[in-house]
């Protein structure tokens, strides 16, 4: 099996937001549009809130957010992310309503913005948003002036995720541990592998690990892995030899290859696997006590096989949990944020 190029395309690592719209530019209290704007406290107060929230009461806790209005505004498929988001609203009591590409005006040819605001002026306190373009959520942030919480923008960012990836890895690594600081993850090595290039989730977890003095070693052949993405930051370098990052990692982080994206490169998936799959064999041999994550879709056979998905080492499904918890923590931040701005807080 394999995929051969038609022709190069530009390779981008970081992706650029548009020209007009700059990271700057968020200022929305509540937002998380990326995990570079998370500071430690903010950090320390969404794990805090996750727990709080996860061992309330299911019926008091309905009563934080009762009637409130969130949109969510699907432009991709998504399962974990969409459903972990409605759950983790609904949970709080919150009215929810989804908007997909497929079923609204946004299929015959409404703008983003236009969209945003017909939420807005429908009663949306809140936008959760997925949309293939980077930069996305920091233009509907600006022109709806909602807070904003970015579920995936393009190649770019994906902060919820990282964020429950990081509290999987303080419930084994760091056990009680919420008032995260600079150096809570220290000598933690995570090894993030796989389709590099076209992920969000290794670009938020590149940003949000480091600052926690996690290392980070990105790992897999040059179509996916660019050498610059290496000047991400302090704390993230390249290995190539797959067998050399699993041995000096604590965390194994698989990421799923988005077939959907490898148009223009040259990718022989054989070859892939043959250098990158993560299979028993390896995992016993070079890194029996690493944790094993995956952000997932898992494509079983591809990035890994489907004895470590659902292995000992596996968290996979554990950070599908984790991923409700969060969730409901940036929610009522969101809202919560917006009654402060309201009151002229």
């Amino acid at each position: 099996m394999s995929l051969k190029a038609v022709s190069a395309r530009p390779i981008i690592v970081p992706p650029e937001l548009p020209a007009n719209i700059s990271a700057s530019s968020a200022g929305v209290t509540g937002s998380v549009l990326s995990a570079s704007d998370l500071t430690l406290e903010a950090v320390s107060e969404i794990l805090a809130q996750a727990t709080l929230l996860e061992r309330e009461d299911p019926i008091q806790r309905a009563q934080r957010l009762a009637k409130r209005r969130i949109a969510l505004l699907f432009y991709e498929s998504s399962t974990r992310t969409r459903t972990s988001f409605e759950l983790a609203a609904k949970g709080l009591g919150a009215d929810t309503t989804l908007v997909s590409s497929l079923s609204s005006s946004i299929e015959k040819g409404e703008t983003l913005k236009d969209t945003g605001l017909t939420l807005r002026a429908l009663g949306a306190e809140a936008i959760i948003l997925r949309h293939p373009s980077s930069g996305s959520p920091w233009l509907l942030e600006r022109e709806t002036q909602l807070p904003v919480l970015n579920a995936g923008d393009g190649m770019h960012e994906h902060p919820s995720q990282a964020l429950l990836d990081l509290r999987t890895i303080l419930a084994h690594l760091r056990p009680g541990i919420e008032a995260v600081t600079a150096e809570t993850l220290a000598g933690v090595t995570v090894a993030i592998t796989g389709d590099i290039l076209h992920s969000r989730v290794a670009r938020s977890n590149m940003t949000l690990l480091p600052k926690l003095g996690a290392r980070v070693i990105l790992c897999g052949p040059r179509e996916l892995l660019p050498e610059i993405a290496a000047q991400t930051g302090p704390g993230v370098e390249i290995e190539r030899d797959f067998t050399r990052a699993l041995q000096q990692s604590q965390v194994v982080m698989m990421l799923r290859i988005q077939a959907e994206r490898l148009a223009g490169l040259q990718l022989d998936l054989e070859e892939y696997k043959a250098g990158y799959q993560l299979t028993e064999e390896r995992l016993a041999k070079h890194a029996p006590k690493a944790l094993v994550m995956h952000p997932g879709p898992i494509i079983r056979g591809l990035e890994l096989t489907g004895e470590v998905a659902d292995g000992p080492q596996s968290l996979i499904l554990e950070q599908v949990r984790h991923g409700v918890a969060i969730r409901m923590a940036l929610v009522q931040r969101a809202l919560t944020a917006q009654v402060r701005k309201g009151a002229g807080a």
